[in-house]
């Protein structure tokens, strides 16, 4: 009786060992020629690395909730003060290994939440594990997490990544209830998850967000105790590739 050795990988979950399995076995087959046990012992071993490691960064850019996927490589250098060797620097996720936060000042249309998701995937594909919030969804969970008695819940979860993206802090306004369950969320993950926050208001107008100034006070202190902050500048990046589009018409 054959045993059928690739339905046995896949029984063990080893499926990147069988899907290379039997490509060896078609290779074989072709070529008639016998091959070291080591040999193909070392191929399936890669072939498993291989599979597992897309499998890990599938999973993981699935849990972060990306709106959409953004990268780097399409990213416009030429419509941002920013500088592509800062940025790139920043790719390689080492600040995340300090728990240091990323802050992303400007105006609309600037690329904060197109750069701050290129950045947490260029940290996915390194191994690091991130969420994105939308900063006035992140408020309702965290209210709704209260109401249920389950507060706290969220904060210890968001512990245990590797850094969080807090987007668009300040374009829609929200109770101040909301922000002391912010504040306290942001206090939790303090030097232990890395917070990637996008807004549009310098930090003078934080209070408008969180209603109380020693709050906002103590909040600020915080974030940027460990923090790089890069100014994306105000002029619309979108606007301006509208207006090409209209004047080329």
């Amino acid at each position: 009786m054959s045993i059928d050795r690739c339905a046995q990988l896949k029984t063990l979950q080893l499926f990147g060992m069988a899907s290379a399995w039997n490509e060896w076995q078609a290779e074989y087959t072709s070529q008639q020629k016998p091959v070291m046990p080591e040999v193909w012992l070392d191929r399936l071993i890669v072939a498993e690395q291989a599979d597992r490691q897309a499998r890990r960064l599938n999973y993981q850019l699935k849990v972060a909730r990306f709106p959409i996927h953004r990268d780097l490589m399409s990213f416009d250098w030429q419509e941002t003060p920013l500088q592509q060797a800062r940025i790139d620097q920043l790719a390689n996720a080492s600040f995340m290994d300090q728990a240091h936060n990323l802050i992303l000042v400007g105006g609309t249309g600037t690329g904060k939440t197109h750069l701050a998701t290129a950045l947490a995937i260029a940290a996915i594909h390194q191994g690091k594990r991130v969420r994105f919030y939308n900063a006035v969804d992140l408020v309702n969970q965290l209210d709704k997490e209260k109401q249920q008695g389950k507060a706290g819940n969220l904060a210890k979860q968001l512990t245990q990544i590797d850094a969080v993206i807090l987007d668009e802090l300040g374009y829609l306004p929200f109770p101040t209830a909301g922000g002391a369950l912010l504040f306290h969320l942001i206090s939790h993950l303090y030097e232990k998850s890395s917070l990637i926050i996008t807004t549009n208001l310098n930090f003078g107008e934080w209070v408008q967000v969180f209603g109380d100034a020693k709050m906002t006070t103590a909040l600020l202190d915080r974030i940027t105790h460990h923090c790089d902050i890069l100014e994306t500048g105000n002029d619309s990046y979108r606007f301006k590739q509208r207006k090409k589009v209209v004047d080329n018409q």
